[in-house]
């Protein structure tokens, strides 16, 4: 019997939907990505700005894959990789996370509470406007993404993990610059959301130690 290959509903911290092993810790949603009932045909990168970031799992409810007209679930690394490639808490199986990223959206916007609508517009342009920004290493919080010659790599305490596209997990570590400026790939608005205190769960083979992880309930699967 011939191995099924990886199903091409993964997502890189650069946004693309790519194919590699390993579920990963979170499901996502851009509406219905993929062509025809049972064809795990992937024919477009998006079908609204609406990007969400949800649970595995929420009330038993069971999420057809590859089902004509219905949403394509994609599967990300970790927390860190979905706020990197533009999505957001869903408003609805997340909705704690959701309420703390939208409150802390309105602190660094020195605006009123935002609507859903208002954020997908603002991370949309954001994600699709690939214009590149830099920031100073050490304002960098854990759980952004910055390139590297390497590749994306994710900033955690005084090291930046590689994420490696072949595996879907962080392989090469290397040491935090402490001066200059790095060029940053998650969206700005989430960047500054991060700084200022959205705890991102980070996969565990981006830490020197396991026992590091305050998120034990979200390991790769």
């Amino acid at each position: 019997m011939a191995t099924q290959l990886p199903a091409r509903n993964r997502v890189s911290p650069l946004g693309e939907i790519i194919a590699v092993a390993g579920r990963g810790a979170w499901m996502g949603n851009r509406g219905c990505l993929h062509r025809g009932r049972g064809a795990r045909d992937v024919v477009r990168n998006h079908q609204h700005k609406t990007w969400i970031t949800c649970a595995l799992s929420f009330r038993d409810r069971r999420v057809p894959q590859w089902e004509q007209n219905r949403y394509t679930p994609l599967f990300f690394l970790d927390e860190a990789v979905a706020l990197a490639a533009g999505h957001r808490p869903c408003a609805e199986c997340r909705r704690k996370a959701y309420n703390l990223y939208r409150a802390l959206w309105a602190e660094t916007h020195s605006g009123a509470m935002p609507y859903a609508a208002d954020m997908d517009a603002r991370l949309h342009q954001e994600r699709t406007g690939h214009a590149e920004y830099r920031t100073r290493w050490e304002v960098l919080p854990d759980g952004v993404f910055v390139a590297t010659d390497s590749g994306p790599a994710v900033v955690v305490g005084g090291h930046v993990a590689i994420w490696d596209r072949h595996d879907n997990l962080y392989r090469e570590k290397r040491p935090r610059p402490k001066a200059g400026t790095a060029p940053v790939l998650t969206p700005p608005c989430t960047a500054h959301i991060l700084r200022a205190g959205y705890p991102a769960q980070i996969d565990d083979s981006a830490r020197e130690s396991a026992t590091n992880n305050p998120f034990p309930e979200y390991r790769r699967r």
